[in-house]
């Protein structure tokens, strides 16, 4: 196998430099992905009755958050549109709303121009509603036919569902990534020790994206493993980055069809995970060109479609 050439990445710029966090509503902080603090409510206590053998305590503990988040959208002018509400973990909801509003293909290649919460003197939270503004007029009527779509791909018809993302979704170009085995061991290391939050509660998934060379880019975490997705494919739209040709992602749980369709929705072109993938991940992998890896444990892993991505030659011989 010899290494394609990578495609260039234009240097990345923030959707609007002037905006600071405060803009970015309560609960959102540094999108930094290493950073120390959680966000509000992403972590928070509550008394449990300990077991352990014969013994009982009750004591303090720590558990992740979980709230609805409303997800609004609108054009120049235009009234706001409800297009979803989600239970989340609390924290990065603009990068929620503008990951899953990308990865459902929603967005049809209009720009973010700014993002607002909640009306505080109406809700006691008001990250828990978000609305996005773009550029150009939103068109209400992809959100009808995107729900039918979610509906087959729930068992209807896999067919169609796999049909309409390599329909949607932008073509892997020639030239990507070509990754060291070592590298794809080391990232479930990686990933684990930048999971803040989940060592604090246990309770989250996390949805990291890395460099080719193994350098941890950013890392998301969420009760939802599709909400970490959004949020980290959110952050990457802000910052002006798709598609992430060059990235490799990992994900903490098991692969679905919709993890594979919202990171085929952003061009990442290896999607790696520690569990196992659905059957319709596979095949939608497959007919995507991607590369698509599970079971990523210890010093082994499943390559399920598109090897060539990975370099093997120590391997082979």
């Amino acid at each position: 196998m010899t290494p394609p050439e990578s495609p260039k990445r234009a240097v990345p710029s923030p959707l609007d430099p002037a905006a600071g966090d405060a803009a970015r509503g309560p609960a959102a902080r540094d999108s930094a992905p290493l950073g120390p603090a959680l966000p509000n409510r992403h972590v928070t206590g509550t008394k449990v009755v300990a077991v352990r053998g014969a013994e009982l305590e009750v004591r303090d503990d720590l558990v992740v958050g979980e709230e609805p988040l409303e997800i609004r959208a609108a054009g120049p002018r235009q009234d706001p549109i409800q297009v979803a509400v989600t239970m989340r973990t609390p924290g990065y909801e603009d990068e929620l709303a503008i990951g899953f509003l990308t990865t459902e293909g929603l967005t049809a290649g209009n720009e973010v121009s700014g993002v607002a919460y909640g009306d505080p003197g109406i809700m006691a939270e008001p990250d828990d509603s978000v609305l996005v503004r773009f550029a150009r007029p939103f068109d209400a009527t992809r959100i009808a036919r995107r729900n039918f779509v979610a509906t087959a791909s729930c068992g209807i018809c896999g067919k169609a569902s796999i049909d309409d993302i390599a329909g949607r979704a932008e073509p892997l170009p020639r030239g990507l990534p070509f990754v060291a085995r070592s590298v794809i061991l080391g990232m479930p290391d990686t990933l684990r020790t930048a999971q803040s939050a989940f060592e604090r509660t246990g309770g989250l998934h996390a949805a990291g994206l890395f460099e080719t060379d193994g350098r941890l880019v950013a890392i998301r975490e969420d009760v939802g493993r599709h909400n970490a997705l959004d949020k980290l494919i959110g952050s990457r739209v802000r910052a002006r980055e798709l598609p992430l040709w060059d990235r490799v992602l990992l994900v903490s749980g098991r692969v679905s069809f919709e993890i594979v369709q919202k990171a085929a929705m952003a061009g990442i072109p290896i999607v790696c995970a520690v569990s196992a993938p659905s059957d319709l991940a596979v095949r939608l992998a497959d007919r995507l060109g991607m590369t698509l890896i599970g079971f990523l444990r210890g010093d082994g892993f499943n390559v399920y479609s598109h090897d060539n991505r990975i370099d093997l030659r120590d391997l082979l011989g």
